[in-house]
Protein backbone atom coordinates (compact mmCIF):
# COMPACT_ATOMS: atom_id res chain seq x y z
CA UNK A 1 0.00 0.00 0.00
CA UNK A 2 1.42 3.40 -1.01
CA UNK A 3 0.93 6.67 1.08
CA UNK A 4 0.40 9.62 -1.03
CA UNK A 5 -1.38 11.67 1.66
CA UNK A 6 -0.62 15.34 0.86
CA UNK A 7 -2.82 15.14 -2.81
CA UNK A 8 -5.28 12.98 -4.09
CA UNK A 9 -3.48 11.26 -7.34
CA UNK A 10 -6.98 10.01 -8.90
CA UNK A 11 -9.96 12.33 -9.40
CA UNK A 12 -13.75 10.69 -9.58
CA UNK A 13 -14.74 13.45 -11.89
CA UNK A 14 -18.30 11.59 -11.75
CA UNK A 15 -20.11 15.26 -13.36
CA UNK A 16 -17.04 15.51 -15.98
CA UNK A 17 -17.94 11.77 -16.66
CA UNK A 18 -21.42 12.10 -17.30
CA UNK A 19 -21.32 15.44 -19.21
CA UNK A 20 -18.93 14.08 -21.81
CA UNK A 21 -21.30 10.59 -22.73
CA UNK A 22 -24.31 12.38 -22.84
CA UNK A 23 -22.14 14.82 -25.20
CA UNK A 24 -20.24 12.01 -27.06
CA UNK A 25 -23.60 10.56 -27.64
CA UNK A 26 -25.43 13.50 -29.26
CA UNK A 27 -22.38 14.03 -31.08
CA UNK A 28 -22.17 10.85 -32.90
CA UNK A 29 -25.52 11.02 -33.91
CA UNK A 30 -25.23 14.29 -35.42
CA UNK A 31 -22.18 13.50 -37.02
CA UNK A 32 -23.74 11.25 -39.25
CA UNK A 33 -26.76 12.98 -40.14
CA UNK A 34 -24.05 15.76 -40.97
CA UNK A 35 -22.30 13.35 -43.14
CA UNK A 36 -24.84 12.78 -45.19
CA UNK A 37 -26.47 16.18 -45.38
CA UNK A 38 -23.11 17.77 -46.67
CA UNK A 39 -22.51 15.26 -49.04
CA UNK A 40 -25.84 15.29 -50.00
CA UNK A 41 -25.94 19.21 -50.64
CA UNK A 42 -22.12 19.68 -51.73
CA UNK A 43 -21.88 22.49 -48.92
CA UNK A 44 -17.96 22.86 -48.10
CA UNK A 45 -19.59 25.06 -45.10
CA UNK A 46 -21.70 21.81 -44.07
CA UNK A 47 -18.88 19.42 -45.02
CA UNK A 48 -16.09 21.21 -42.50
CA UNK A 49 -18.21 21.18 -40.01
CA UNK A 50 -19.04 17.67 -40.28
CA UNK A 51 -15.41 17.04 -40.48
CA UNK A 52 -15.01 19.44 -37.14
CA UNK A 53 -17.40 16.84 -35.63
CA UNK A 54 -16.04 13.62 -36.64
CA UNK A 55 -12.77 15.68 -34.34
CA UNK A 56 -15.13 16.18 -31.78
CA UNK A 57 -16.07 12.13 -31.46
CA UNK A 58 -12.59 11.53 -31.57
CA UNK A 59 -11.27 14.03 -28.77
CA UNK A 60 -14.44 12.79 -26.85
CA UNK A 61 -13.52 9.63 -27.04
CA UNK A 62 -9.51 10.30 -26.20
CA UNK A 63 -11.09 12.49 -23.04
CA UNK A 64 -13.06 9.79 -22.09
CA UNK A 65 -10.11 7.55 -22.12
CA UNK A 66 -8.32 10.10 -19.70
CA UNK A 67 -11.12 10.54 -17.34
CA UNK A 68 -11.36 6.70 -16.49
CA UNK A 69 -7.62 6.42 -16.66
CA UNK A 70 -7.72 9.68 -14.10
CA UNK A 71 -9.43 7.32 -11.76
CA UNK A 72 -6.93 4.86 -10.83
CA UNK A 73 -4.58 5.14 -7.84
CA UNK A 74 -0.91 5.87 -7.83
CA UNK A 75 1.04 2.94 -7.67
CA UNK A 76 5.17 2.50 -7.73
CA UNK A 77 5.56 2.94 -11.34
CA UNK A 78 3.41 5.55 -12.07
CA UNK A 79 3.74 7.86 -8.38
CA UNK A 80 1.69 10.78 -9.78
CA UNK A 81 -1.42 7.78 -10.61
CA UNK A 82 -2.54 8.86 -13.84
CA UNK A 83 -3.36 12.34 -13.66
CA UNK A 84 -0.86 13.79 -16.81
CA UNK A 85 -2.88 11.84 -19.61
CA UNK A 86 -6.01 14.49 -19.07
CA UNK A 87 -2.98 17.14 -20.47
CA UNK A 88 -2.01 14.98 -22.98
CA UNK A 89 -4.74 13.76 -24.56
CA UNK A 90 -5.63 17.59 -24.50
CA UNK A 91 -2.88 18.53 -25.80
CA UNK A 92 -3.78 15.89 -28.68
CA UNK A 93 -7.38 17.46 -29.34
CA UNK A 94 -5.95 20.93 -29.44
CA UNK A 95 -3.67 19.88 -32.18
CA UNK A 96 -6.68 18.06 -34.04
CA UNK A 97 -8.87 21.32 -33.80
CA UNK A 98 -5.35 22.82 -35.38
CA UNK A 99 -4.70 20.61 -38.15
CA UNK A 100 -8.89 20.16 -39.21
CA UNK A 101 -8.69 24.18 -39.44
CA UNK A 102 -5.71 23.99 -41.29
CA UNK A 103 -7.46 21.71 -43.56
CA UNK A 104 -10.53 23.23 -44.03
CA UNK A 105 -9.08 26.69 -44.64
CA UNK A 106 -6.96 24.99 -48.17
CA UNK A 107 -9.85 23.44 -49.43
CA UNK A 108 -11.89 26.73 -48.49
CA UNK A 109 -9.42 28.53 -50.96
CA UNK A 110 -9.98 25.57 -53.85
CA UNK A 111 -13.58 25.97 -53.48
CA UNK A 112 -13.48 29.89 -53.64
CA UNK A 113 -11.53 29.73 -56.92
CA UNK A 114 -13.53 26.95 -58.74
CA UNK A 115 -17.10 27.15 -56.97
CA UNK A 116 -19.62 24.35 -56.77
CA UNK A 117 -23.62 24.00 -56.89
CA UNK A 118 -24.95 23.48 -53.19
CA UNK A 119 -28.49 21.96 -52.34
CA UNK A 120 -29.22 25.32 -50.43
CA UNK A 121 -32.43 23.96 -48.42
CA UNK A 122 -30.73 20.60 -47.31
CA UNK A 123 -27.79 22.96 -46.36
CA UNK A 124 -30.31 25.18 -44.02
CA UNK A 125 -32.13 21.83 -42.34
CA UNK A 126 -28.76 20.02 -41.51
CA UNK A 127 -27.48 23.36 -40.69
CA UNK A 128 -30.38 24.49 -38.22
CA UNK A 129 -30.48 21.29 -36.90
CA UNK A 130 -27.20 21.37 -35.96
CA UNK A 131 -27.25 24.79 -34.28
CA UNK A 132 -29.79 23.15 -31.64
CA UNK A 133 -27.61 20.56 -31.06
CA UNK A 134 -24.55 22.69 -30.33
CA UNK A 135 -26.61 24.99 -28.26
CA UNK A 136 -27.74 22.45 -26.23
CA UNK A 137 -23.90 20.71 -25.81
CA UNK A 138 -22.79 23.60 -25.29
CA UNK A 139 -24.96 24.40 -22.41
CA UNK A 140 -24.20 21.00 -21.04
CA UNK A 141 -20.41 21.73 -21.04
CA UNK A 142 -20.54 25.32 -19.54
CA UNK A 143 -22.07 24.19 -16.71
CA UNK A 144 -20.10 21.29 -16.02
CA UNK A 145 -17.22 23.42 -16.40
CA UNK A 146 -18.61 25.30 -13.01
CA UNK A 147 -18.45 22.15 -10.96
CA UNK A 148 -15.34 20.75 -12.38
CA UNK A 149 -12.18 22.13 -13.66
CA UNK A 150 -10.94 19.70 -16.31
CA UNK A 151 -9.09 20.44 -19.35
CA UNK A 152 -10.97 17.93 -21.70
CA UNK A 153 -13.81 18.85 -20.87
CA UNK A 154 -12.82 22.70 -21.58
CA UNK A 155 -11.53 21.40 -24.97
CA UNK A 156 -14.55 20.04 -25.67
CA UNK A 157 -16.21 23.16 -24.93
CA UNK A 158 -13.96 24.76 -27.51
CA UNK A 159 -14.69 22.63 -29.78
CA UNK A 160 -18.53 23.04 -29.53
CA UNK A 161 -18.51 26.40 -29.41
CA UNK A 162 -16.46 26.35 -32.81
CA UNK A 163 -19.59 23.54 -34.00
CA UNK A 164 -21.90 26.49 -32.72
CA UNK A 165 -20.25 29.18 -34.68
CA UNK A 166 -20.19 26.92 -37.39
CA UNK A 167 -23.77 26.21 -37.18
CA UNK A 168 -24.47 29.83 -37.54
CA UNK A 169 -22.02 30.60 -40.43
CA UNK A 170 -23.69 27.70 -42.39
CA UNK A 171 -26.86 29.08 -42.10
CA UNK A 172 -26.22 32.39 -42.75
CA UNK A 173 -24.09 31.25 -46.02
CA UNK A 174 -27.43 29.13 -47.28
CA UNK A 175 -29.09 32.26 -46.54
CA UNK A 176 -26.74 35.01 -48.77
CA UNK A 177 -26.39 32.29 -51.14
CA UNK A 178 -30.40 31.64 -51.53
CA UNK A 179 -31.16 35.18 -52.32
CA UNK A 180 -27.79 36.67 -54.25
CA UNK A 181 -27.13 33.32 -55.99
CA UNK A 182 -22.91 34.19 -55.21
CA UNK A 183 -21.45 30.70 -54.57
CA UNK A 184 -18.44 31.81 -53.12
CA UNK A 185 -19.98 32.86 -49.49
CA UNK A 186 -19.69 28.75 -48.72
CA UNK A 187 -16.34 28.79 -48.91
CA UNK A 188 -15.66 31.95 -47.39
CA UNK A 189 -17.44 31.07 -44.34
CA UNK A 190 -15.88 27.85 -43.70
CA UNK A 191 -12.35 29.48 -43.73
CA UNK A 192 -13.81 32.01 -41.18
CA UNK A 193 -15.16 28.72 -39.23
CA UNK A 194 -11.54 27.44 -39.80
CA UNK A 195 -10.03 30.10 -38.51
CA UNK A 196 -11.95 30.28 -35.45
CA UNK A 197 -11.33 26.62 -34.60
CA UNK A 198 -7.48 27.00 -35.25
CA UNK A 199 -7.82 29.53 -32.16
CA UNK A 200 -9.38 27.51 -29.68
CA UNK A 201 -7.11 24.71 -30.76
CA UNK A 202 -4.18 26.72 -30.10
CA UNK A 203 -5.43 27.81 -26.80
CA UNK A 204 -5.61 24.46 -25.91
CA UNK A 205 -2.40 23.58 -27.33
CA UNK A 206 -0.53 26.37 -25.16
CA UNK A 207 -2.51 25.46 -21.85
CA UNK A 208 -1.68 21.69 -21.98
CA UNK A 209 2.25 22.20 -23.64
CA UNK A 210 2.54 24.63 -20.47
CA UNK A 211 1.56 21.97 -18.21
CA UNK A 212 3.51 19.19 -19.63
CA UNK A 213 6.73 21.48 -19.75
CA UNK A 214 6.14 22.10 -15.99
CA UNK A 215 5.52 25.68 -16.09
CA UNK A 216 4.77 27.66 -13.35
CA UNK A 217 0.78 28.00 -12.97
CA UNK A 218 -0.10 31.63 -14.43
CA UNK A 219 -2.16 31.86 -11.45
CA UNK A 220 1.00 31.91 -9.42
CA UNK A 221 3.70 34.34 -8.92
CA UNK A 222 6.94 32.54 -8.08
CA UNK A 223 8.63 35.74 -6.45
CA UNK A 224 5.73 36.21 -4.13
CA UNK A 225 6.03 32.81 -2.56
CA UNK A 226 9.55 32.80 -2.96
CA UNK A 227 9.36 35.95 -0.23
CA UNK A 228 6.35 34.45 1.76
CA UNK A 229 8.70 31.38 2.44
CA UNK A 230 11.80 33.80 3.44
CA UNK A 231 9.34 35.68 5.69
CA UNK A 232 8.77 32.06 7.97
CA UNK A 233 10.97 32.60 10.76
CA UNK A 234 14.20 30.77 10.63
CA UNK A 235 14.45 30.62 7.04
CA UNK A 236 17.51 32.36 5.73
CA UNK A 237 17.23 31.74 2.08
CA UNK A 238 15.26 30.18 -0.49
CA UNK A 239 16.43 28.44 -3.40
CA UNK A 240 15.23 25.68 -6.18
CA UNK A 241 12.00 26.78 -5.67
CA UNK A 242 10.18 24.38 -8.17
CA UNK A 243 5.94 25.03 -8.83
CA UNK A 244 4.07 22.99 -11.62
CA UNK A 245 0.98 21.71 -12.51
CA UNK A 246 0.72 17.51 -12.16
CA UNK A 247 -2.83 18.27 -13.95
CA UNK A 248 -5.73 21.31 -13.57
CA UNK A 249 -5.73 22.31 -10.13
CA UNK A 250 -3.06 19.47 -9.07
CA UNK A 251 -0.26 21.66 -7.89
CA UNK A 252 3.85 20.31 -6.31
CA UNK A 253 6.04 22.38 -5.29
CA UNK A 254 9.43 22.04 -3.76
CA UNK A 255 12.46 24.19 -2.72
CA UNK A 256 15.73 24.06 -0.61
CA UNK A 257 15.83 26.42 2.40
CA UNK A 258 18.97 27.71 4.34
CA UNK A 259 17.82 27.48 8.09
CA UNK A 260 18.84 29.03 11.04
CA UNK A 261 19.91 27.01 14.56
CA UNK A 262 17.61 28.87 16.47
CA UNK A 263 14.48 27.76 15.47
CA UNK A 264 13.23 23.73 15.18
CA UNK A 265 13.77 22.22 12.12
CA UNK A 266 9.94 20.83 11.95
CA UNK A 267 8.69 24.09 13.30
CA UNK A 268 9.97 25.48 10.41
CA UNK A 269 8.36 22.67 7.87
CA UNK A 270 5.30 23.36 9.15
CA UNK A 271 5.49 26.73 9.20
CA UNK A 272 6.18 26.72 5.41
CA UNK A 273 3.51 24.50 4.87
CA UNK A 274 0.98 26.64 6.36
CA UNK A 275 1.89 29.84 4.61
CA UNK A 276 1.57 27.87 1.51
CA UNK A 277 -1.89 26.38 2.40
CA UNK A 278 -3.05 29.54 3.52
CA UNK A 279 -1.90 31.73 1.49
CA UNK A 280 -1.45 30.27 -2.54
CA UNK A 281 -4.13 27.21 -1.43
CA UNK A 282 -0.84 24.79 -2.24
CA UNK A 283 -0.36 21.79 -0.12
CA UNK A 284 1.65 19.02 -1.54
CA UNK A 285 5.11 20.41 -0.96
CA UNK A 286 8.50 18.93 -0.09
CA UNK A 287 10.87 21.33 1.79
CA UNK A 288 14.60 20.64 2.10
CA UNK A 289 16.09 22.36 4.90
CA UNK A 290 20.37 22.86 4.90
CA UNK A 291 22.95 24.59 6.39
CA UNK A 292 24.96 26.63 4.32
CA UNK A 293 28.25 25.33 5.96
CA UNK A 294 27.42 22.02 5.09
CA UNK A 295 25.62 22.39 1.78
CA UNK A 296 27.54 25.23 0.25
CA UNK A 297 26.46 24.70 -3.01
CA UNK A 298 29.44 26.26 -4.42
CA UNK A 299 29.59 29.72 -5.44
CA UNK A 300 26.20 30.36 -5.01
CA UNK A 301 26.98 29.29 -0.90
CA UNK A 302 29.79 30.99 -0.50
CA UNK A 303 28.31 34.16 -1.68
CA UNK A 304 25.82 33.73 0.85
CA UNK A 305 28.01 32.98 3.69
CA UNK A 306 30.38 35.96 2.95
CA UNK A 307 27.37 38.64 2.64
CA UNK A 308 26.21 36.92 6.11
CA UNK A 309 29.29 37.39 7.88
CA UNK A 310 29.43 40.86 6.46
CA UNK A 311 26.32 42.12 6.61
CA UNK A 312 25.76 43.36 3.58
CA UNK A 313 24.70 42.63 0.00
CA UNK A 314 27.31 42.45 -2.90
CA UNK A 315 26.72 43.59 -6.19
CA UNK A 316 26.63 40.60 -7.99
CA UNK A 317 24.95 38.62 -5.11
CA UNK A 318 22.24 36.07 -6.52
CA UNK A 319 18.33 37.66 -6.45
CA UNK A 320 17.53 34.68 -3.80
CA UNK A 321 19.87 35.60 -1.55
CA UNK A 322 19.45 39.15 -1.35
CA UNK A 323 15.60 38.54 -0.71
CA UNK A 324 16.15 36.30 2.55
CA UNK A 325 19.11 38.62 3.52
CA UNK A 326 16.92 41.51 3.43
CA UNK A 327 14.56 39.19 5.73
Amino acid sequence: MYDYHHLPHAKKQSRSKRTLWVTLTLTLFFTIVEIVGGLLSNSLALLSDSAHMISDVLALGLSMVAIYLATRQPNNRFTYGYLRFEIIASFLNGLALALIAAGICVEGVRRFLNPEPIDFKLMLLIASIGLIVNIVLTLVLSRSMKEEDNLNVKSALWHFIGDLLSSIGVIVSAVIIYYSGLLWFDPLISMVIGVIIFTGGAKIIKESYLILMESVPERYNLDAIRASIAQVEGVEDVHELHLWAISTEHYSLTAHVFVTNSVQPHCIILAINETLKAKYGIVHTTIQMEDAHIHPHGEYGKQFLQSKEAGSVPANMPRDAHSAIVH
